[in-house]
C-alpha cells in the first residue's frame, strides 16, 4: 500500500511586520491629524485658501441652497415660495464659474487674471455717484520702499497759509447741541504718508506722492475742526503707520494689519467711540477727484466698503446713507460707493470692528487743501445732520 504524504503551502508571517505596518498606518495618521491641525489653527491670512471658490460660494442664495437639497429630501421646498418651486437654480453658470473662474455676466473675469494690474479693477461699485464708472473707481498705488523714508522725501512748496494743528482758531459761541466730553468719531490714517503733488517740489508721478508732514492727516485735522464746531466730540489719531511698517520690516500691504491694532487699543480705551473713519487720497488725477459748487472747486469724495466680514451690510447702510445726504445737499460731491473683496485686497480695511466704520477717499493727487477743506466741512455738515437725527430719535441729545 502506497502512503501519500499531505502537500500543500505554508504561510509564514512574523509578528515584527505586522507591528511594523500598525506603526506606521498609526503615524500616517498621526501626520494626517497633525497638519490638519496646523493648518487650521493658522492666522487666516496664512492659510491655503481659493478666491475662486470662495467667491463662487458666496453667490449661492439660500433659494438655491434649499432647491439643492429638495432633490433629496422634499420637504425642503416647503420654505421655498409658490412662485420659486418650479424654478431651476442657475446650476450651469454657477459650475461654470466656479470651474474656470470665469463669470459671464463680468468680462472682466475673463481679462483680469491675464492682464497685469487689471486686479485693480476688482472692486464693485454698488453705489455710483455722478460720472463714477469701472474707468475711473479710486485706485491705490504702493510707493517705492525708497519714498517712505523720510530722509529721502521730496521738499514742500506753496505751503503759505496752510495751518498747523491747533493753529485754527475755535469758535466760541455756544452750541445748541453738543457730546459734552466724550469723543465718539475716531479718525485715523492706514496710510498716513498720501501726500498731494501741488505741494511736493518737482513731483509729478502720482505713485510718488508721499511725505511724512504734507499729507493727509492735516483733512483729518479740519474734519475734526468741522465735526465739533456741530458739537460732536471727535478724536484724530496720527499715529505713522508707515514707520511702524519700517521697524518691523513689514510690506505697504501691511498697514491695515498694523493700523488695526491702533484702533483696537483706542476702542478699548475709550468706550464713548462709536463712529471710525479712516482717511486716504486717492491716486487719481484731477479731472477725475474734482469739481464744482456755486462757483468753488471741492475734492470729490469716494466710500470703500470692504465686504469680506459680518458687518458689511451695516457699514454699507452707513456710507449709503452719508452718500445720500451729500447728493442731497452737495450733489455730485460724492463719487459713490466701492466695494472691495477677494485676494488682491484687504477686504475688511478693519471695518468688521465696528458697524460705524468707513474708509473714505478724500480727493486725488492733484487737490488742494482749500479743496479738501472745503469737502471735509460738507462732510462735518451732512454727518452732523445725521448724527443728531439719530441721537434724536434715541434719546440721548446733550445742551
Amino acid at each position: 500500500m502506497k502512503s501519500y504524504k499531505p502537500t500543500g503551502m505554508m504561510i509564514s508571517i512574523k509578528g515584527t511586520s505586522i507591528v511594523k505596518v500598525l506603526i506606521g498606518f498609526a503615524l500616517f495618521l498621526f501626520m494626517i491629524f497633525s497638519i490638519s491641525g496646523v493648518i487650521t489653527s493658522l492666522n487666516p491670512k496664512y492659510r491655503i485658501t481659493s478666491s475662486s471658490v470662495n467667491q463662487a460660494s458666496t453667490n449661492i442664495s439660500g433659494e438655491m441652497l434649499y432647491q439643492l437639497l429638495g432633490w433629496e429630501n422634499h420637504h425642503f421646498l416647503h420654505v421655498i415660495p409658490k412662485s420659486d418651486e418650479k424654478a431651476s437654480p442657475p446650476l450651469t453658470n454657477f459650475i461654470f464659474k466656479l470651474s474656470t473662474n470665469v463669470n459671464l455676466d463680468d468680462p472682466r473675469s475673463l481679462l483680469g487674471r491675464e492682464l497685469p494690474g487689471f486686479s485693480l479693477f476688482d472692486g464693485k461699485i454698488l453705489v455710483a455717484g455722478d460720472g463714477t464708472n469701472y474707468t475711473n473707481m479710486p485706485i491705490e498705488s504702493a510707493p517705492p520702499a525708497e519714498v517712505l523714508k523720510a530722509e529721502q522725501e521730496a521738499s514742500l512748496q506753496n505751503t503759505e497759509g496752510i495751518s498747523e494743528q491747533g493753529d485754527r482758531e475755535k469758535s466760541s459761541d455756544p452750541k445748541p447741541l453738543t457730546t459734552g466730553d466724550r469723543k465718539v468719531v475716531y479718525i485715523y490714517f492706514s496710510h498716513t504718508r498720501e501726500s498731494f503733488l501741488p505741494y511736493l517740489k518737482g513731483v509729478t508721478d502720482p505713485n510718488l506722492a508721499h511725505h511724512s508732514k504734507m499729507n493727509v492727516t492735516k483733512i483729518g485735522d479740519k474734519l475734526k475742526e468741522s465735526l465739533e464746531t456741530k458739537g460732536i466730540g471727535t478724536t484724530v489719531d496720527k499715529t505713522d503707520i508707515m514707520t511702524t511698517l519700517g521697524q518691523k520690516g513689514l510690506s505697504y500691504g501691511s498697514s491695515y494689519q498694523e493700523s488695526r491694532a491702533v484702533v483696537q487699543t483706542a476702542m478699548s480705551n475709550d468706550r464713548n467711540l462709536n463712529y471710525f473713519i479712516d482717511i486716504h487720497r486717492d491716486a487719481r488725477r484731477k479731472k477725475d477727484t474734482t469739481m464744482s459748487i456755486n462757483g468753488q472747486s471741492y475734492a470729490k469724495l469716494a466710500f470703500v466698503i470692504g465686504a469680506e466680514h459680518k458687518n458689511y451690510e451695516k457699514n454699507l447702510k452707513f456710507a449709503t446713507d452719508l452718500h445720500n445726504h451729500l447728493q442731497e445737499k452737495y450733489p455730485g460731491l460724492s463719487r459713490g460707493i466701492i466695494q472691495k473683496q477677494g485676494a488682491s485686497t484687504n477686504g475688511k480695511f478693519n471695518q468688521d470692528l465696528s458697524s460705524n466704520a468707513i474708509l473714505i477717499e478724500f480727493g486725488g493727487v492733484d487737490n488742494t487743501f482749500e479743496e479738501l477743506d472745503r469737502s471735509a466741512e460738507a462732510l462735518a455738515d451732512v454727518f452732523s445732520e445725521m448724527y443728531w437725527q439719530a441721537a434724536e430719535v434715541s434719546g440721548t441729545t446733550s445742551n
